[in-house]
């Protein structure tokens, strides 16, 4: 009875402790978003629509999303993975250079299910380092990979000087089959004042190709956005700031 009574004991407290790691990611969960956590989910400025990318710096696909972007005389902020920055550091400074944000997604792209909060810190703070480094630019958010903000996450953004910001609107641009059409649609209800929307600039955790959907689809949405009297632009311009 002890023996099980003490197994007991512990499987309540790996599941509180494992409650407690994951409670962040209740924004995640529409009303949430909606009222009590409106700044971490993305919601700012009425007259202003956040663009971003995440997964890059990619040299097979960013570029050509920033020649888009210039196109359409548009600007964004990109949540990059230091491992692919580590790999294209000249591809991270010249998005600055052209005018975009460059904020941190973390060094890996992997789920982080489980409490490590000592590795958390070190990979945040490697990847928040590179971006300043490489990119030339401290950076001021942070968008955990998946979009989900565990305690470990958020207490080592917080720690580090990083705003946590998820999305309020996506084009589900990963798919194999995405398309320009069905990313702008996808995206189309979202596309509301304060919004902020969530594209990739790299297919490294995407189907491959998919990336070649969103590059289609950001004349559409820049479109939509100037039709609805919307600014789109980077984070930065988003009215969310600390």
């Amino acid at each position: 009875m002890v023996v099980l009574r003490a197994a007991g004991w512990a499987c309540a407290a790996a599941a509180g402790a494992e409650l407690l790691h994951l409670a962040p990611a209740a924004v995640r969960v529409a009303g949430v978003r909606r009222t009590a956590a409106r700044r971490t989910a993305g919601y700012g400025d009425p007259g202003h629509l956040a663009l971003t990318f995440d997964d890059g710096p990619d040299p097979r696909s960013t570029p050509y999303v920033l020649d888009a972007l210039d196109a359409l005389g548009v600007r964004a902020t990109f949540f990059l993975l230091g491992s692919m920055l580590e790999r294209s550091p000249l591809l991270g400074r010249e998005l600055v250079a052209r005018g975009h944000e460059a904020a941190v997604h973390g060094w890996y792209h992997r789920p982080q299910w489980y409490p490590t909060p000592g590795r958390d810190l070190r990979e945040l703070r490697r990847a928040a380092e590179a971006v300043t480094d490489l990119c030339g630019a401290r950076p001021t958010w942070y968008r955990p990979p998946y979009g989900v903000p565990t305690t470990g996450l958020a207490l080592a953004a917080h720690r580090l000087g990083l705003r946590t910001v998820l999305w309020t609107a996506w084009g589900r641009d990963w798919t194999a089959s995405a398309t320009a059409t069905s990313v702008y649609r996808t995206a189309r209800p979202g596309l509301t004042g304060g919004a902020t929307l969530l594209l990739h600039d790299s297919d490294c955790t995407s189907a491959t190709g998919s990336w070649r959907a969103t590059v289609g689809a950001l004349p559409l949405i820049a479109d939509r956005c100037r039709r609805l009297g919307l600014t789109p632009g980077p984070l930065r311009d988003h009215g969310i700031g600390h």
